[in-house]
């Protein structure tokens, strides 16, 4: 059999177990399979063997299943980033590379902003910036920050040690150095001192893509994510908001001067977790409208003497 006609076949079978996009899934799942860029199969169309033809049908048949097709070809990417993902650790979403694209301008901003102190005093400080990522899940945020500030020290949390092997193998695997992974919750893995600080931790930076979605919802989400990925990384209790109020009652004893908080948010919650920030006394709380125009994400200050 032909490439070409592989493709219609993965394509309608995609159609008829309900896969939103088939055609695009079928591209991605064959040139997956083939190894091959998709310009290569549509000028080429090289005639498959069967062991090509077995991979592809057992793809198939996982994702007529509704399995997550990250989960099945077993990685995705993120911010220039190969992160290996499957079951038990939340799939990263193209909202939350925009969060990560904020967080690295702001982490930027205040690495300037502290050079151009530094240098009115004269002081010759070697300037490392500390960032902390809640519910890492894969890793995502915390190794997209430390891949881009390779002198900053980052810790992702995670209370799934499941998802802290993945975050951990995909450390490895993109070469970064300057992260580390540690179980618990929220903020109990930094709340103590341990023997390399010799003081509680506090950061210039706290992020958070927490679980959201209220309990009573998970039942009406797509099967590939109630069925499939993990509900702790889902459920965000009763109104959604469970981990906005702990993260952010919480967050600024973790926070230096002027440390930034920032969050992901669920749709229609922007407002009730801005609430939540100015009842914790942050000042300066902004909140961002992803490309679809929902508010996506919220950040804010732990301002000095407040």
């Amino acid at each position: 059999m032909k490439a070409l006609e592989k493709l219609k076949d993965i394509s309608t079978a995609l159609a008829s177990s309900g896969i939103e996009s088939p055609a695009k899934e079928a591209e991605i799942i064959l040139r997956s399979a083939l190894d091959m860029s998709l310009v290569s199969i549509y000028s080429n169309n090289p005639e498959l063997t069967p062991e090509q033809l077995n991979r592809l049908d057992q793809i198939i048949i996982r994702r007529a299943n509704r399995e997550p097709l990250q989960y099945i070809l077993g990685h995705v990417d993120f911010m220039g980033l190969k992160l290996f993902v499957g079951q038990g650790v939340l799939i990263p979403r193209p909202e939350t590379e925009l969060m990560a694209e904020i967080a690295i301008k702001k982490v930027r901003s205040q690495k300037s902003e502290v050079r151009s102190e530094e240098k009115s005093r004269s002081t010759q400080h070697a300037l490392r910036i500390t960032i902390l990522d809640l519910c890492t899940g894969s890793g995502c945020l915390a190794l997209a920050l430390a891949k881009e500030f390779p002198d900053a020290q980052v810790y992702g949390v995670d209370i799934s040690e499941t998802a802290l092997s993945f975050a951990r193998k995909n450390a490895g695997n993109n070469s970064i150095g300057n992260v580390t992974f540690l179980q618990g919750p929220l903020f109990d893995p930094v709340a103590e001192p341990v023997t390399r600080h010799p003081s509680p931790v506090t950061f210039d930076h706290i992020i958070s893509n927490p679980p959201y979605i209220k309990t009573s919802d998970i039942k009406d989400l797509q099967p590939e994510i109630k069925d499939w990925e993990p509900l702790s990384a889902l459920d965000g209790g009763e109104d959604g908001l469970n981990f906005y109020r702990k993260i952010i009652s919480t967050g600024r004893q973790f926070l230096k001067d002027n440390g930034i908080l920032m969050l992901e948010l669920g749709e229609h919650q922007a407002q009730a977790v801005a609430q939540e920030f100015e009842q914790a006394g942050f000042k300066g709380i902004e909140i961002v409208k992803d490309y679809a125009g929902i508010k996506r994400i919220i950040h804010a200050r732990n301002s000095a003497g407040t």
